[in-house]
């Protein structure tokens, strides 16, 4: 019997308008009948994840974890101080950002109070942010280097680009790069380049969670649909992608389910993996 699943939110758990849809709601009351421990994780901060279960009875996550910053933050439901935090430091942030006004990109700085910078954003990638809270827009114009960002620790910084196969390609060629930073590169949203620190990924996260409960692997489901969620999917007793998962990281996965992340598909998980019939 599987005892937790951790899933990543944006595309995944939640749909294109960032609200969870009712059919996964209801797979949470069902997953915490059964005593399923719930457990979002995402490359977001905690205060922005936990907003897009503000409206929920906070009975559905008492006593869980939040998985965060693609596994380099863990904190309980309810205490915004981590248990467990990273950061790329500053030297390293500076080159990239440095590289990032070199190459015209938009650019997300995130740091570990729970806020990101976002530079140069198009109007498509502003509109979509304006439902995430913590996020501040900046011209890099106005800021040729991070020093506006002095005392704050920088978790990961992005390059967006919605020419995602082009962003891709861009990743292949700074691998040499991202290893002199200590940094590895990981993809999301498909159109997201992740700089986070080395060794630091969705699947680490999820690991010293498992040690902190003294839960199995194999009793956990990582659910996921970006190869920032490969990790995740990888390390768990039972690793599921979405109908939407991408192509690089659906060979990887134990099992696919025919709902995507807008129809709702934790129902589906629920019915097919979580349900005491489904161990028969």
């Amino acid at each position: 019997m599987y005892k937790l699943v951790a899933t990543d939110m944006d595309e995944t758990f939640l749909d294109h308008d960032h609200q969870i849809p009712e059919a996964n709601i209801r797979a949470m009351q069902r997953m915490k009948e059964l005593g399923v421990l719930f457990v979002p994780s995402s490359g977001r901060w905690y205060s922005s994840i936990m907003d897009n279960f503000a409206h929920l009875d906070p009975a559905l996550l008492e006593g869980s974890y939040v998985i965060s910053y693609n596994g380099g933050f863990i904190n309980r439901v309810g205490d915004p101080k981590p248990l467990t935090s990273c950061g790329i430091g500053r030297a390293c942030a500076e080159e990239l950002y440095a590289l990032g006004r070199e190459l015209g990109k938009c650019m997300h700085v995130n740091v570990a109070d729970g806020h990101v910078f976002v530079c140069d954003a198009p109007e498509a990638e502003r509109t979509y942010l304006e439902k995430i809270s913590g996020v501040t827009h900046f011209s890099s114009a106005d800021h040729t280097d991070l020093s506006f960002l002095d005392g704050r620790n920088i978790v990961k910084l992005i390059f967006m680009d919605p020419d995602f196969e082009g962003l891709q390609q861009l990743g292949h060629e700074l691998e040499p790069m991202a290893r002199r930073l200590g940094v590895e590169i990981t993809f999301s949203s498909k159109r997201y380049l992740e700089f986070m620190p080395a060794g630091i990924d969705k699947g680490y996260g999820l690991k010293k969670l498992a040690e902190m409960l003294g839960i199995p692997m194999e009793q956990m489901i990582g659910v996921g649909d970006s190869a920032n969620d490969l990790a995740m999917i990888k390390a768990a007793g039972l690793g599921v992608g979405v109908a939407n998962v991408t192509d690089d990281v659906r060979p990887y996965c134990d099992a696919v389910l025919e709902s995507t992340g807008d129809d709702g598909a934790f129902e589906e998980l629920v019915e097919k993996y979580l349900e005491p019939s489904s161990a028969l």
